[in-house]
């Protein structure tokens, strides 16, 4: 129940300064948490999903990605023609995942659904990226519910998380906090961002009118707020048992280590963000591809395992009686 409370006082704060002044919180809470969650969430899901994420599967995946880091710096320069092929490796990034995670029908059926929506994301290229955009910040909710499974008191847990992640966001979008909105404009503390245009354009729908916009704002700064708050504060002091799996694959990161390489490759990427917002932006949305498109194939495995009575995600019991992966049975 304390947690619960935690990530309703969590969502709170970070719901007002989202309608205070979403422009800015966007900007800052990139420049200061973006790298580091990046560094963080990536320990957490190699850790706790080691299972899902090794052998050959974890080097197509990491291959298929590193195409996805090339496309993106590719499009500083060439523009469409990176982005489009953006889209259809990112959709090999989920036919990867799904023959690896589902078997008969169901693999039949991911295809054709594969296949319909690559050909809808080829014909709207930026509703595409502003769904992958939004995507992203939805996603802890499936491994907040995952890990939730071990709470005396789960159901409320997990439907805290619901609450703030599909719930607030549906209260914004419908309209119902217009009467708190703070504004778009350029903030003295964001000013070099420049054009607030820019950064509305990657979350919101294409044309959206200007409080369609500002609400879509709104929702990317609220769970962006909340996705560093769960990546950077919540799962590092209460999965610990992740960051031992992950360590004992990569000990080269064990401890501090892992927190001194976010924060000093955040502390670099913070100089040209400020220099060249635009150059910084682009440089830091190829490399967050790894933790991005990493999660989607895990996704993958733990619905398969979810609906599927033959498979699941098996977790062996430390001498401490924390919970490690240890197995997946297909």
């Amino acid at each position: 129940m304390k947690i619960s409370l935690l990530f309703g006082l969590a969502a709170g704060a970070a719901l007002a300064v989202a309608l205070r002044a979403p422009l800015a919180t966007t900007v800052l809470g990139l420049i200061a948490f973006g790298v580091l969650h990046n560094v963080l969430e990536l320990r957490y899901v190699a850790g706790r999903f080691a299972p899902v994420l090794r052998g050959r599967f974890l080097v197509v995946l990491l291959g298929l990605i590193s195409a996805i880091v090339g496309c993106r710096l590719a499009a500083m320069f060439v523009g469409e023609p990176a982005r489009y092929a953006e889209i259809l490796v990112g959709y090999a990034v989920l036919a990867a995942g799904c023959a690896h995670a589902l078997r008969g029908w169901r693999l039949g059926a991911a295809a054709v659904v594969l296949t319909v929506a690559a050909t809808a994301s080829l014909g709207f290229p930026a509703y595409h990226f502003v769904i992958l955009a939004h995507l992203h910040n939805v996603v802890p909710l499936f491994f907040l519910w995952e890990w939730g499974g071990r709470l005396r008191h789960a159901a409320v847990f997990r439907w805290t998380q619901v609450a703030w992640v599909l719930g607030v966001p549906a209260l914004i979008l419908a309209g119902a906090l217009d009467f708190a909105l703070g504004g778009v404009a350029p903030s003295t503390v964001a000013a070099f961002a420049g054009d607030p245009a820019r950064i509305i354009a990657a979350s919101a729908p294409p044309g959206s009118a200007a409080i369609v916009g500002a609400r879509f704002l709104v929702v990317f700064a609220f769970l962006q707020t909340m996705h560093y708050f769960v990546w950077v504060y919540f799962l590092p002091r209460h999965a610990p048992d992740a960051a031992r799996a992950f360590e004992a694959r990569l000990g080269i990161l064990r401890g501090w280590r892992a927190w001194a390489l976010g924060g000093g490759l955040g502390a670099a990427l913070a100089v040209l963000f400020v220099i060249d917002y635009a150059s910084g932006r682009a440089l830091y949305g190829a490399f967050a591809s790894y933790h991005a498109y990493l999660e989607f194939p895990v996704l993958l495995a733990l619905l398969s395992a979810a609906g599927t009575a033959g498979s699941q995600l098996v977790f062996r019991e430390t001498a401490s009686g924390r919970q490690e992966p240890a197995a997946v049975s297909m």
